[in-house]
């Protein structure tokens, strides 16, 4: 089944997820020829233009610049990146796309998953991710936010998001901390997001992995489709 999803699917429903927070947290978005920019607190972005003019890059480019932020795009491997390395960006990391059938996942119900549309455990330096959980309360539902706590402590060791575009849900953000690998959490966290998206009809579950996620995902069914590539740059102001 999961030969159905492709990778230009994946990169859909990621560049969904980003224009979404971008909408809804309060970034800005805007077109410039062909590329459409997006702007937030964790700087601008491009998601997978399919070409990248190089008079429209520039400007793009000058107005991290004002804004004192860092670019990251998001791109295909078949799309020429040329204007991307003549401009100083820095080729980054490859998202490696995976897919599963969200039935294939298993089941929700760990006791030590909740979901949440609003939180308690951001603080100090931390205290602006609670802003992010205007994405679960938005109506009609397309986010889900799963924060995972330890027992008998409830202490605060992770969370993850799912996001739906169409019958595909995109899986974000997903982390257990250091102390708290090893127990079973990030299956908990995983099929609570996948089951929520599932329940408003998601089908396929995707998301892209790193190296360390691979395996815990790869046991839950998720299969690797392909890859894609980052470019970054860090403008000096």
């Amino acid at each position: 089944m999961s030969s159905i999803v492709t990778v230009a699917d994946c990169e859909r429903v990621q560049a969904s997820w980003y224009r979404t927070r971008t909408e809804i947290l309060g970034g800005s978005l805007w077109d410039d020829g062909p590329l459409t920019w997006m702007s937030g607190a964790d700087g601008m972005h491009l998601m997978f233009p399919s070409e990248l003019p190089r008079a429209a890059l520039a400007r793009g480019v000058e107005r991290a610049r004002d804004l004192g932020v860092d670019i990251g795009v998001w791109l295909n491997s078949a799309v020429d990146a040329f204007s991307l390395a003549n401009a100083g960006f820095e080729r980054g990391w490859s998202p490696w796309w995976m897919t599963a059938p969200i039935a294939d996942i298993g089941p929700a119900g760990d006791p030590r998953i909740e979901l949440q549309d609003d939180s308690a455990d951001y603080t100090g330096e931390h205290a602006d991710y609670r802003a992010e959980l205007a994405l679960a309360r938005a109506r009609p539902r397309h986010s889900w936010y799963a924060a995972a706590y330890t027992r008998p402590a409830g202490r605060f060791a992770g969370r993850a998001w799912s996001h739906r575009s169409g019958n595909l849900a995109g899986v974000f953000d997903m982390a257990v901390w250091p102390p708290f690998r090893r127990r079973g959490l990030g299956t908990g966290l995983l099929r609570a997001v996948c089951a929520a998206a599932g329940a408003a009809g998601a089908t396929h579950a995707v998301l892209n992995a790193t190296p360390e996620g691979r395996l815990l995902y790869q046991r839950h069914g998720f299969v690797h489709i392909g890859e894609g590539i980052t470019w970054w740059l860090h403008p000096e102001p």
